[in-house]
């Protein structure tokens, strides 16, 4: 085998391991209860995706944002920490794009987790991103929240899509 096959094969066998320990170790895992409250998970899915709808599409950001605790944790780099600033933030983004939609194509939920993957555009014509944004959920409120997020190309190397 070539050394740098080698060595870049070991990297990847690393990172694997350390991502697999960092995500059995997390304290939000209920692998740790071993068993799944299946009724929760879908009360959560449920909050959020109301909360989702109208804050992201309805722009009902005040209204929607009363489930979203005032220490809320913010993961994506361009929005502040805290119910207030991300308030503020996303009414101001709608105001300068107020024809943004964002529609849910699937949901999932594990333990106090709800994920969304999401096509996002800002009008007509825009061919958009594809986000999955991750929402944790305690005590019936939203108190953090991480996104990846990635623009839909022009053209794919393959006929699949991103949805």
């Amino acid at each position: 085998m070539h050394p740098l096959i080698r060595i870049a094969s070991t990297l990847l066998l690393a990172v694997g391991l350390a991502t697999a320990t960092a995500c059995t170790s997390s304290s939000h895992s209920p692998a740790q209860s071993q068993s799944r409250d299946l009724v929760r998970e879908e009360a959560n899915r449920a909050l959020v995706v109301s909360f989702y709808d109208a804050f992201f599409n309805q722009h009902r950001v005040h209204e929607a944002a009363r489930v979203v605790t005032d220490g809320y944790r913010q993961h994506n780099p361009e929005v502040p920490d805290g119910k207030a600033p991300f308030v503020d933030y996303f009414a101001e983004f709608f105001k300068a794009n107020p024809q943004s939609q964002a529609r849910i194509v699937r949901s999932a939920t594990y333990g106090d987790l709800v994920y969304l993957h999401v096509h996002s555009t800002n009008g007509p014509g825009d061919r958009g991103q594809a986000l999955v944004d991750i929402f944790r959920v305690a005590d019936g409120r939203i108190v953090e929240h991480w996104d990846v997020i990635q623009a839909v190309p022009e053209a794919s190397a393959n006929t699949n899509t991103l949805f």
